[in-house]
């Protein structure tokens, strides 16, 4: 028995010790799962073929399949010290692409497997343009995922509109809408910067600052690259326009 053990262990030490003499790490699922649940500026990468990424992929992934990577860094990858999360169908892709982008230069690496072993959520394009939603503040456009709620598809269904909010308490914009959406109300606890809420059954509230409140409300979505939201919205109020749809390419 222990000499089983030892050849076990052995064999996995070799299999890390592979992956990271080619430049990249190779990590389980879960841990897949805890670091895409982090605030870190990561990536995840599809690198399957655009059929398979429309039948079903990781939220938020983005697509650059296996086969465009050659020997040019891809565009949607500028930053070579961004925390890329990999994967493919069954490991065999994203083991490729991994070692090829560390022989780009890339330096933070992590391949993690393949969908069809993948425990978590699960989303096809169509879904995810459904869910998608573009907003517009002056100049700047900004992406926004939509909740799956009935709040959230209530909302969507006024799209397009043109909102003129009032600032509140230098960190929200809220406005009343002309009637009521369905809600949902709970002790939220916490607000995030991107939070895109509904006060009541009637008042939409987009927050551009962080911080902890006691307040209920009921999710309607959430601004996905909200760093520069605050400098968009101003200090006073401001007109925000809502649209169906956003602007990232083969993924949100």
């Amino acid at each position: 028995m222990k000499r089983i053990m030892f050849f076990l262990l052995a064999f996995m030490l070799f299999g890390v010790c592979a992956a990271h003499a080619e430049g990249y790490a190779q990590i389980d699922q879960e841990t897949a799962k805890e670091m895409m649940a982090r605030d870190d500026g990561h990536v995840v990468v599809d690198v399957r073929r655009q059929d398979e990424y429309d039948a079903g992929h990781i939220p938020g992934a983005i697509l650059i399949p296996n086969e465009d990577i050659v020997s040019d860094p891809p565009e949607a990858l500028p930053d070579y010290d961004q925390i890329i999360l990999i994967y493919c169908r069954n490991g065999n892709r994203s083991k490729q692409a991994a070692q090829k982008l560390a022989g780009m230069g890339y330096t933070q690496i992590y391949e993690f497997g393949g969908i069809i072993t993948w425990t978590g959520d699960i989303v096809t394009t169509e879904e995810e343009q459904r869910a998608a939603m573009t907003i517009r503040i002056g100049e700047q456009t900004f992406n926004a995922i939509l909740e799956d709620n009935d709040t959230a598809r209530a909302f969507a269904d006024l799209l397009p509109m043109a909102l003129h909010m009032t600032e509140l308490n230098g960190n929200e914009k809220y406005h009343y809408l002309m009637g009521p959406l369905p809600a949902a109300s709970q002790r939220v606890g916490h607000i995030e910067a991107g939070d895109i809420m509904l006060f009541g059954d009637d008042c939409v509230v987009v927050f551009y600052q962080s911080f902890d409140t006691p307040y209920s409300y009921t999710r309607i979505g959430k601004i996905s690259d909200a760093d520069s939201l605050a400098d968009a919205l101003g200090s006073g109020d401001v007109d925000v326009g809502f649209e169906h749809g956003g602007l990232a390419n083969g993924g949100l």
